[in-house]
C-alpha cells in the first residue's frame, strides 16, 4: 500500500544548522586559542617551567642584580617558577647556560669570546647591560703602583670559574708577569678577598664589576684602602690575543667609591657585560625577560647603580653573539 508523502516537520534543518554553528564556533576557539598560546603572553603563561637565571658569587653585583631580577621575572612569567643558580662568575656562567643547567645568564663580553665549548654556536645574547671596571685594591698605605708591583706579593684572583680571574690573568701577563710563578696567586672571589686583605692574609687583589660594587665600597669604609691605575696596559693588553679586543680604556671617577683615603679618578680597563641565553629558549619567554630587563631599569638602578646604564639605544651591541629571535622582537616592537 503506498503511504501518503511525509511532510517535513517545521524546523527540520535546525539540526544541520547547529552542527554547522557549532562546528565553526570550534574552528573559531582552536584558532583563537593558537594566536594566544603562539603570542608571548599565551606562551609565557602555559609552560609551567622553571626559568634559571646563574648569577654570580655572594656580594657580586651578578648575584644582588639576578636577586632584584627574580620577582620582576616572576610577575611577568606567572606560568614559570624562577630560579636563581650561584656561580663563580662568567665563565662558569656560560658553561651553566652552554650546558642547560641555567636558561639565562650575565657574562663578561671577553668571556664569551674565550668559550669554544661544543655549543658555542647556539649562544645568543638578549642584551648589552653594563661595563665591567678592572680592580686592583691593595691597602692605602702599599707602595704598588701598578701591575707590574706585584711581583712576588699574595694576590686575590677570583675563583678559577670566574670573569675576575680571567681578565686578571690577562692583565698580570700585559704586565710582563707570569700569574703562576711571579705571585702567590690565591683563588679569592669578592665574597672573601675584601677580608682577607683586611687581615693581611692577601697584599692585594683584583676585582672586575660594575661600579660602585658593594663589597669594595664596604671595605672602603672599615678599612683604608685604594685603587691602582691599570690604564699603562691597554696596549699590551689588546695584543695578547682575539678575546683582549673587548677590553677598552676607562676611567674609574673620583667619586666611585667616596670612602676611599685617595679619592682620585684612576685610569683602568673596561669591558661589556652581556645577558645571554641559548637558541634553545622560547623566543617567546627570550622577549618577556628582554621586556622586564628594560623596563626594572630605573628600580633596580636604584639599589644595583651600574643597571642604570642598561639602555635601548647600546642594548642591541651585543657582540661577540648575536641577538636571540625573542630579544629582536621586543626591540622591532619599541623601535620609534
Amino acid at each position: 500500500m503506498d503511504l501518503p508523502p511525509t511532510r517535513p516537520l517545521a524546523g527540520g534543518h535546525r539540526p544541520a544548522r547547529r552542527r554547522a554553528a557549532w562546528a565553526l564556533a570550534a574552528v573559531v576557539v582552536a584558532l583563537a586559542t593558537l594566536v594566544w598560546w603562539l603570542s608571548p603572553m599565551g606562551r609565557g603563561s602555559l609552560r609551567h617551567g622553571t626559568v634559571t637565571v646563574a648569577t654570580g658569587v655572594p656580594t657580586g653585583v651578578y648575584d644582588l642584580y639576578g636577586k632584584l631580577l627574580a620577582p620582576v621575572l616572576r610577575a611577568d612569567l606567572p606560568g614559570d617558577r624562577v630560579r636563581l643558580l650561584s656561580s663563580q662568575g662568567s665563565v662558569q656562567n656560560i658553561d651553566y647556560v652552554a650546558s642547560g643547567r641555567a636558561d639565562f645568564t650575565f657574562a663578561q663580553a671577553d668571556a664569551v669570546a674565550d668559550y669554544h665549548g661544543p655549543a658555542r654556536s647556539r649562544l645568543r645574547a638578549v642584551a648589552r647591560l653594563y661595563d665591567d671596571y678592572a680592580q686592583l685594591i691593595v691597602p692605602a698605605g702599599s707602595g704598588v703602583t701598578s701591575a707590574r708591583g706585584l711581583r712576588g706579593l699574595r694576590v686575590g684572583l677570583g675563583q678559577s670559574g670566574s670573569g675576575v680571574n680571567l681578565i686578571a690573568r690577562r692583565i698580570l701577563t700585559a704586565a710582563g708577569l707570569d700569574p703562576d710563578r711571579d705571585i702567590t696567586a690565591v683563588p679569592a672571589g669578592i665574597d672573601t678577598a675584601p677580608g682577607m686583605l683586611r687581615s693581611g692574609r692577601l697584599d692585594a687583589f683584583f676585582w672586575s664589576g660594575g661600579l660602585p660594587t658593594g663589597a669594595v665600597q664596604t671595605l672602603s669604609e672599615h678599612f683604608p684602602v685604594k685603587l691602582v691605575q691599570l690604564g699603562d696596559l691597554i696596549g699590551p693588553l689588546n695584543a695578547l690575543g682575539a678575546a683582549a679586543r673587548y677590553y677598552r680604556s676607562a676611567v674609574m671617577p673620583s667619586d666611585a667609591y667616596p670612602d676611599l683615603r685617595d679619592s682620585r679618578a684612576v685610569p683602568t680597563i673596561a669591558v661589556a657585560n652581556l645577558l645571554i641565553t641559548t637558541d634553545h629558549e622560547d623566543p617567546a619567554v627570550v622577549q618577556r625577560v628582554t621586556q622586564a630587563v628594560i623596563d626594572s631599569r630605573d628600580r633596580i638602578g636604584a639599589v644595583v647603580h651600574p643597571a642604570q646604564q642598561v639602555d635601548l639605544r647600546t642594548a642591541i651591541y651585543t657582540d661577540p653573539l648575536p641577538l636571540d629571535e625573542g630579544a629582536r622582537r621586543y626591540y622591532l616592537s619599541v623601535k620609534p
